[in-house]
């Protein structure tokens, strides 16, 4: 996956709570198993009007905060079903961060493993982070993972926690299945001393 270190961006505000990930990509993108292309369905019923027109007033739509790569949304961001879409989603519209006061357990962890990172900060915290967004868009946020710090439009800095092994993992770019290929010279040792002590379980027997 790819690596996550640091963002200097335009913040986009989602002043919204209990986001469901039925409202971040609706079930009907869900017939495809590829990262890509869910973007055009990310927060649909949101961002586009009954003709398919772009919605001016949400914060996706906005000039402002066009090109954005950190959303700032209320508590229980990613709740509902247990989707991986919905990272999906958000990740190929751009967004490689999202700030809330709290998460979904599952969509915060499908997050990590998708190379995206998730920011729980106090709720006051982040309320000020939406208003200042609010009142001056366009404004950046400053997310920096070696530090653990957010840096908001007015240069307050937010510190937070992130689980040391997702820390590493994010800043390698590991997903599972790269993290075993890292061993894979100490696997292939193992079956092959494996193989020569206990050569019976090896045998093919349907030949």
């Amino acid at each position: 996956m790819e690596k996550f270190v640091s963002l200097d961006t335009v913040g986009v505000p989602l002043d919204r709570g209990n986001v469901d990930t039925d409202a971040i990509i609706p079930a009907r993108y869900l017939k495809t198993l590829k990262r890509t292309g869910l973007g055009v369905g990310l927060f649909f019923a949101w961002r586009y009007d009954a003709g398919g027109a772009e919605l001016p007033d949400f914060p996706l739509n906005r000039p402002s905060f066009r090109g954005g790569k950190v959303l700032v949304a209320g508590e229980n961001f990613g709740c509902g079903s247990s989707r991986e879409h919905a990272v999906w989603a958000l990740m190929d519209f751009g967004f490689r961060a999202v700030i809330a006061p709290s998460f979904s357990d599952i969509f915060h962890n499908n997050c990590l493993k998708n190379g995206m990172l998730p920011v729980t900060l106090p709720a006051a915290e982040v309320r000020s982070l939406i208003d200042a967004l609010l009142a001056a868009p366009g404004g950046k946020i400053a997310v920096d993972l070696p530090a653990q710090t957010v840096r908001g439009p007015g240069g307050d800095i937010h510190a937070f926690r992130v689980d040391p092994f997702a820390k590493k993992c994010l800043l390698e770019g590991l997903d599972e299945i790269a993290l075993t290929l890292t061993s894979a010279a100490e696997i292939d040792r193992y079956e092959r001393e494996r193989k020569k002590a206990t050569p019976w379980l090896f045998l093919d027997l349907a030949g």
